[in-house]
């Protein structure tokens, strides 16, 4: 009976100890790994949609299966930022910035993270091109043209561009106010 039960409390006390060390690295690591995100957000704002102070915005959004709305800014150079993830070829493998400038048209898109296929998938942020063909909009395209070898990568991407232009035109009526 002894032989039968020591290995069952050995592998319980195992179970515990490593569950409470997990428990602490969480909490030792959680405000520098939130404080590196916001930072990157902040570098990635700068980078993409130019110099400015850039303050969240409070909106609620509706959020899809394969699109989430994370959060939404604006910037003191009139640009208003919709913070995205969407599914891809990954589940959640696209984390981008959507941007509009005053002119109530598409004028970036900034990579968080990309969670896609290397050398396929990657190819929506490589590919210049790709990106490109979104700017200027201020309403959904009926076509665009998807990278070859990235369908899903590429129709992630016109999700969750498709997702901001609604939340911009909800939020701000075509026009920002």
């Amino acid at each position: 009976m002894k032989e039968k039960v020591i290995p069952s409390l050995v592998l319980t006390i195992i179970a515990i100890i490593v569950s409470g060390l997990l428990v602490l690295a969480n909490a030792l690591t959680k405000d520098k790994i939130e404080a590196a995100q916001e930072e990157k957000i902040s570098q990635s704002l700068s980078e993409t949609f130019g110099d400015s102070e850039y303050t969240p915005l409070e909106m609620k959004f509706e959020d899809s299966d394969k699109v989430k709305i994370n959060n939404a800014y604006e910037g003191t150079n009139g640009k208003v930022i919709f913070e995205i993830t969407a599914d891809g070829y990954a589940k959640e493998g696209l984390h981008i910035l959507v941007g509009f400038d005053e002119k109530s048209e598409l004028c970036g898109i900034g990579f968080l993270e990309l969670g896609e296929t290397p050398g396929l998938g990657t190819k929506v942020e490589e590919d210049k091109s790709f990106t490109e063909q979104f700017f200027g909009l201020s309403e959904k395209a009926d076509s665009f043209t998807p990278i070859t070898g990235a369908t899903f990568s590429s129709n992630g991407m016109k999700s969750a561009v498709d997702t901001a232009l609604d939340a911009y035109n909800k939020q701000f009526g075509g026009a920002k106010k």
